[in-house]
C-alpha cells in the first residue's frame, strides 16, 4: 500500500497531562485539560482528551459522509454526527476507548443511511485508524 501525506499537524501537552493544558504550535487550538468528576477529578467547564477525540472522529466522519453522499447523488441535508468516546479500564491495569457514533440522516430510508454509514466507515482515517483496535459501534437514525 502506497502513501502520500495530505496534512500534518502537531499538537503540544504541557502542565500535568490530564490536568494540564494542550495548544497547537499555530494558536488555533488553546485548551486547558482536566479530569472528568466522573473518574474523581473536578470537572467543569475544561475540556479532557476524550472530548476532544470525539469531536475529531465526528467532524471527519461527518465530512467522510457527505463525500460518500455527494459521490452518489445522495443529497444529506440537516445530517449530523455524533461520537460518543468511552475510556474503559482493562482488567489488567490498561486503559482502552469504545467509540458510538450515530449519524442522523433525515430524508433517507435506513437501508439506504445503513449503507452509508457502513460505506463511510471503511475510507474515514479515524475509522481506519481505531479499526482493530478499539470497538466502533454504527448507528444511522432517520
Amino acid at each position: 500500500m502506497s502513501t502520500n501525506t495530505l496534512y500534518t499537524t502537531q499538537a503540544i501537552s504541557t502542565g500535568d497531562g490530564r490536568n494540564g493544558h494542550v495548544r497547537t504550535p499555530d494558536g488555533v487550538l488553546e485548551a486547558d485539560l482536566t479530569v472528568p468528576k466522573e473518574m474523581g477529578g473536578p470537572g467543569g467547564e475544561k475540556t479532557n482528551p476524550e472530548q476532544l477525540f470525539a469531536a475529531g472522529y465526528a467532524a471527519c466522519f461527518h465530512n467522510g459522509l457527505r463525500l460518500i453522499a455527494a459521490g452518489r447523488k445522495t443529497p444529506v441535508p440537516g445530517a449530523t454526527v455524533t461520537a460518543e468516546v468511552s475510556l474503559l479500564a482493562i482488567d489488567d491495569g490498561r486503559f482502552t476507548l469504545a467509540v458510538g457514533l450515530t449519524a442522523h440522516l433525515p430524508g433517507l430510508d435506513q437501508a439506504t443511511a445503513d449503507q452509508l454509514i457502513q460505506d463511510t466507515h471503511q475510507v474515514c482515517p479515524y475509522s481506519n485508524s481505531t479499526r482493530g483496535n478499539i470497538e466502533v459501534t454504527l448507528r444511522a437514525t432517520v
